[in-house]
């Protein structure tokens, strides 16, 4: 697990405390494309279940992750795609 995806998942887990979490490092696919750094870990996929998430509207959802990832968002995360999904959804 790259030092980055463990950030995210430690900072998703404690803000959001969710049911599942799936984070994929897209960077490899993004390499030589605006944002893009050597050595990746820039381009990022989070897919999240959680009660957080219930009753929510979908920009709602994004903006509860975007906040628990605001520092990174910030710097050396340049793309995070979020499929976020209350339970039974």
């Amino acid at each position: 697990m790259t030092e980055m995806r463990r950030v995210i998942e430690d900072k998703l887990k404690a803000a959001l405390a969710p049911l599942e979490l799936i984070i994929t490092d897209d960077s490899a696919s993004h390499a030589g494309h605006a944002g893009s750094r050597p050595g990746g870990q820039s381009h990022f996929t989070v897919e999240i279940v959680s009660e957080a998430f219930a009753g929510q509207s979908r920009i709602a959802r994004h903006r509860l992750v975007n906040h628990a990832l605001a520092e990174e968002l910030a710097g050396p995360v340049h793309a995070l795609v979020i499929r976020a999904k209350a339970p039974g959804e």
